[in-house]
């Protein structure tokens, strides 16, 4: 996504943000409205439901995942290397940190961690623009890098992902998280691409590069 505004908010069904300190989670504030485009949406959401404000204060929420074995909500705050945890009834606070960058700061706006999913595993999978890979986050035991490099040459700063039912990871590498963005000199891919890390083989491919952001 393009450069943020300065502060992002937590929506329950859309964008998100977060907050360090448990807040009254018995009167969430309401704001805008859902556009329903198909009326299959219904099955989903129910009509009349409105977008709840869990949690505000951040500089920029990404990657929403659910974490159902733990029941909580996980998500980037890109800009400050965070990741936070929201619990119902608790509120929001610090997971992971730093959550995609582990180098000398200060090194871009954005180096946090973004996109987050769950694995079968029920393990954090993440994408990190800082440290340009994809990694996954074991209980009690860090992190392991799965993949963050296309045929030797460093990704820019993977940003969101999507695991299948075979565990495949797919993900797209733009180019937000390096300092100076696409014309940053560290940038080793001439191209920003998407790309799927095979699960059973452990090898990364390339599936398009046509993509200039």
């Amino acid at each position: 996504m393009p450069a943020p505004a300065p502060a992002t908010c937590l929506f329950l069904l859309t964008s998100l943000a977060a907050s360090t300190f448990a807040q009254d989670t018995t009167n969430f504030p309401h704001i805008g409205a859902v556009e329903r485009h198909d009326a299959a949406l219904d099955k989903l959401i129910e009509p009349g439901t409105p977008i709840e404000v869990l949690s505000s204060g951040y500089l920029w929420t990404e990657g929403p995942a659910w974490d159902t074995a733990n029941n909580r909500l996980l998500f980037s705050d890109v800009h400050a290397n965070r990741v936070y945890e929201w619990f119902e009834g608790k509120g929001a606070s610090i997971y992971l940190e730093p959550s995609g960058f582990t180098g000398i700061l200060p090194y871009s706006r954005g180096p946090g961690s973004n996109g987050l999913a769950m694995n079968a595993q029920g393990q954090l999978v993440s994408c990190e623009h800082g440290d340009r890979r994809i990694s996954v986050l074991y209980e009690g035991g860090g992190k392991r890098t799965l993949t963050d490099n296309y045929q030797g040459k460093r990704f820019n700063s993977p940003n969101d992902l999507d695991i299948d039912s075979k565990g495949n990871i797919f993900f797209t590498d733009p180019s937000y998280g390096l300092p100076e963005r696409n014309d940053d000199p560290s940038k080793e891919l001439d191209f920003n691409g998407v790309f799927v890390y095979v699960a059973k083989t452990g090898k990364t491919k390339l599936l398009t590069k046509d993509h200039t952001w």
